[in-house]
């Protein structure tokens, strides 16, 4: 669950919001709708924590997790595609860095061997061990070959970054997602994909999207 309480935000004397109560609750999909400018994507992002509210606040249920397609299409440029769709799940992801870091150590010692063992037993409750693959896998059911995965995000075009980052934000399975204008920039085959597997997503989704049929 997630929501927002007494949420207010302002841009100079311009009133966007002004005490906003709302609940987003379980295996639901969420279309937030309004006209242009009313302020939808600004919410989504008061929601996942990008913009802070002027007054009131956005509270998550302990232990849940919140994915944000990113709207930054250059942000990880230097990122190689798989490592990218694999930040989408930032612990899961700081864990395999430190795991792999700790081991490619010259001087592995007694202490380094504990650490390994506590992140080994955190990757394997991730289910980490299945990361790349699902993260492929996701890519492929996306558009974006095989032979692709390893290439720097710089290389792709624009089509195929937009299919990257949707796959980071869907991917680890999180508690609750949030899709700003998710089918920008796909093509009819993929805007099918990604129906689908929101229609057997089980967790919690809000969208915000200029396209009524997918809504």
């Amino acid at each position: 669950m997630i929501s927002a309480n007494n949420v207010s935000l302002s841009f100079g004397k311009q009133k966007l919001f002004e005490d906003v109560n709302v609940k987003f609750f379980g295996a639901n999909c969420y279309g937030v709708i309004g006209a242009n400018g009313a302020g939808k994507s600004t919410f989504l992002k008061i929601l996942s924590g990008d913009i802070e509210p002027n007054t009131g606040h956005i509270e998550i249920e302990p232990g849940k997790r919140l994915a944000m397609l990113k709207q930054n299409h250059h942000e990880y440029d230097e990122t190689t595609v798989i490592h990218t769709v694999l930040q989408g799940h930032q612990q899961l992801f700081k864990v395999m860095i430190e795991k792999d870091e700790i081991y490619a150590k010259a001087d592995f010692s007694d202490a380094d061997g504990m650490r390994a063992a506590e992140l080994e037993e955190e990757f394997a409750e991730m289910d980490g061990w299945n990361a790349e693959s699902d993260a492929a896998a996701l890519l492929s059911g996306l558009g974006i070959t095989e032979s692709k995965h390893e290439q720097l995000v710089k290389d792709l075009s624009g089509s195929e970054k937009v299919r990257v980052l949707l796959a980071q934000a869907i991917f680890g399975n999180p508690d609750i997602l949030v899709l700003d204008e998710p089918t920008n920039d796909l093509d009819l085959h993929t805007i099918s994909w990604l129906e689908d597997f929101l229609l057997d997503f089980k967790n919690t989704v809000i969208v915000v999207s200029h396209d009524r049929h997918f809504l």
